[in-house]
């Protein structure tokens, strides 16, 4: 078999000077498992593309897009600290990356950049293959105000939640956050999450240091939430995912809830891009059967 049909790893030959390149843009970028589910699907599915990594340092992320045109690169998934910077360098957005103001997912459209958000479509597909969860009709708490939370907060809204309460340390960032979900949108505070059907944490609290337990930010085992608030009948998900058992997903499965991880989050907002890039269905269980090898914990 060629290199480039489905499982043959597409050979001692692949990359060749053909592969259409795609990637992943943020500074830092090397612990990113982008490119290994991106390159898992891309086996799966028998194609001659590869994808990478790409550091950009901060404030030079319209100068690497603008690359892509001279680079023939066919896709990038954007992250820290570049979103802001990807909306205001692209040709075109769509609609939910024009009301976020910020795009994790530029396409090249023969000279035409087209930037687009994905985490929030990725965070919904997640939750209905965790735990079959709509959040139509449902009430729905976000903890955080950043871009991955207001990417939440907009999916949810348009998934007709009832409620989308946002918690967070700035009031203001958690008014502009909560803004996003129109009329059903409002700022709260850590009384509100017993209320909740749908609690999502949206910050770094809980997340591992490389090589390290703890904290990114030096909470360690803190909790973003009162845990006095979690009960059983609700789902929580954690969008860290190192490690995949956070400090709040723990005592969410204590008392009963239904605890969710990040990485689910990370896989399908994945799928989408390599879905608006290749324009082909994408073999999902292969990149969630890839994240999982990657994440798992060492012997």
């Amino acid at each position: 078999m060629a290199p480039g049909s489905p499982g043959t790893g597409r050979g001692a030959h692949w990359p060749t000077g053909a592969s259409r390149i795609v990637g992943v843009m943020g500074d830092p970028i090397a612990h990113s498992l982008s490119p290994q589910l991106h390159n898992a699907a891309f086996d799966a599915m028998g194609v001659d593309w590869v994808s990478v990594a790409f550091p950009v340092p901060a404030g030079r992320g319209a100068d690497a897009l603008g690359a892509m045109r001279a680079l023939g690169i066919a896709g990038l998934s954007v992250t820290m600290p570049h979103k802001g910077d990807a909306c205001a360098a692209v040709d075109e957005m769509s609609d939910v990356a024009r009301r976020l103001g910020a795009v994790n997912c530029v396409t090249r459209r023969g000279e035409v950049l087209v930037g687009d958000s994905t985490d929030g479509a990725g965070l919904l597909e997640s939750l209905r293959r965790a735990c079959g969860f709509d959040p139509g009709g449902r009430r729905c708490l976000v903890v955080g105000a950043g871009g991955a939370a207001r990417a939440v907060v907009l999916a949810l809204a348009d998934a007709g939640a009832s409620e989308v309460v946002v918690v967070n340390r700035t009031s203001e960032r958690a008014r502009q956050a909560a803004a996003l979900a129109g009329g059903v949108g409002r700022v709260g505070s850590a009384a509100d999450v017993g209320e909740a059907e749908l609690v999502v944490q949206a910050t770094s609290v809980g997340m591992a240091r490389p090589g390290g337990e703890g904290g990114a930010d030096g909470a360690g085992g803190a909790l973003p939430v009162d845990a006095a608030g979690l009960h059983g009948g609700q789902v929580v998900v954690d969008l860290v995912y190192h490690p995949l058992r956070t400090p709040l997903l723990r005592v969410a499965a204590e008392r009963g809830a239904q605890a969710v991880s990040g990485l689910g989050m990370l896989v399908h907002q994945a799928a989408r891009a390599l879905e608006i890039w290749t324009g082909e269905a994408v073999p999902v269980e292969a990149m969630w059967a890839a994240a999982e090898r990657l994440t798992a914990p060492s012997p």
